[in-house]
């Protein structure tokens, strides 16, 4: 198949993916965040206060934040937020005014569904932020699974990094504070502002998890006087690669040797097993590992660089034996 049609084919994907997180997105807001002012952050808090006190759609009014701000990202960082952000940030803030529940309620759409005191789809603050924060967090997820996103804070985070040096976790929190702390002071309610903390924390976890998956690697050394038998045991039960370390003790001064192997989680008790069994007293470090790529392991990154060379994808199949 030639690259030009692989091409489409894959950004085609992207844009369906991006498209189906673009509807999450405007669920969470427009069903459960908005009717109750509670937001985390982010230009969706922003476009609350305009909503909330002078009626300004806030798909529209998130458009209009987001459109200066894709102009800065141009100007100071290139082609970073291209054309698929664009998108993403368009769709999503059409759709959040489309799947407005007083919209959907006058077209005799989900009526049944829809609570008509707050226009939303419970009368309860508590499941509406957790709900909100949820499907938040999974479609913010999605699109950035599909290379997307949708601007908003991203850029003057990016802006700030690249220009005044501040930490990307710095730069969130801080825009992030502010916006929360605005929506409580404007609407005299501080009750809003821990609603908001809790759902930005909600919804970054719920990010992280669905863009790169659960960890389930871990790793392991293992500083013993039988590496050889507990090296042997782990190729032939765990069916696993063992890496060795020479290393010297720094009280004893003595050289010997240090294991070191990747696991999946349910291998775990196998491996604490095979080195108790062998060695009772050996010295057993295990610790999380965030990602892996290799033979063997399937990793959580996203995967901005698609493989089109048959000959690159056979040598990346081809297991690396230290």
């Amino acid at each position: 198949m030639k690259l030009k049609t692989i091409n489409f084919f894959s950004n085609l994907k992207d844009y369906f993916g991006i498209a189906f997180g673009c509807i999450i997105f405007a669920i969470s807001y427009s069903w459960f965040l908005i009717p109750f002012k509670v937001a985390p952050g982010g230009v969706g808090g922003l476009s609350q206060i305009l909503f909330h006190l002078f009626g300004f759609p806030a798909g529209i009014s998130m458009i209009a934040i987001n459109i200066p701000l894709f102009i800065l990202a141009w100007i100071f960082l290139g082609k970073q937020f291209g054309i698929k952000s664009f998108v993403g940030m368009l769709l999503g803030s059409l759709l959040i005014d489309i799947f407005e529940p007083k919209i959907l309620y006058e077209h005799h759409i989900l009526t049944d569904l829809i609570n008509t005191t707050y226009w939303s789809f419970t009368d309860n603050i508590f499941l509406a932020s957790i709900a909100g924060s949820v499907l938040l967090g999974i479609s913010l997820g999605i699109i950035f699974r599909f290379r997307g996103s949708t601007g908003g804070t991203d850029i003057p985070v990016a802006i700030f990094k690249q220009y005044f040096g501040i930490s990307i976790g710095t730069g969130y929190w801080v825009i992030e504070s502010l916006i929360i702390l605005s929506i409580g002071f404007v609407f005299k309610e501080m009750n809003l502002i821990i609603w908001g903390y809790l759902n930005l924390f909600i919804t970054t976890q719920m990010v992280d998890l669905t863009a790169e998956g659960i960890p389930y690697v871990k790793g392991a050394f293992i500083i013993t006087r039988f590496e050889n038998k507990i090296k042997q045991r782990i190729f032939d039960e765990l069916n696993r690669g063992v890496t060795m370390f020479h290393a010297e003790g720094g009280y004893t001064g003595r050289h010997h040797n240090i294991l070191f192997v990747l696991v999946n989680r349910r291998q775990i008790a196998s491996l604490r097993r095979i080195v108790k069994q062998e060695d009772p007293k050996a010295f057993f470090i295990l610790f999380e590992v965030h990602d892996v790529m290799g033979y063997g392991f399937k990793t959580r990154i996203l995967d901005f660089v698609e493989e089109y060379d048959e000959s690159v994808k056979k040598q990346q199949e081809t297991p690396l034996v230290l």
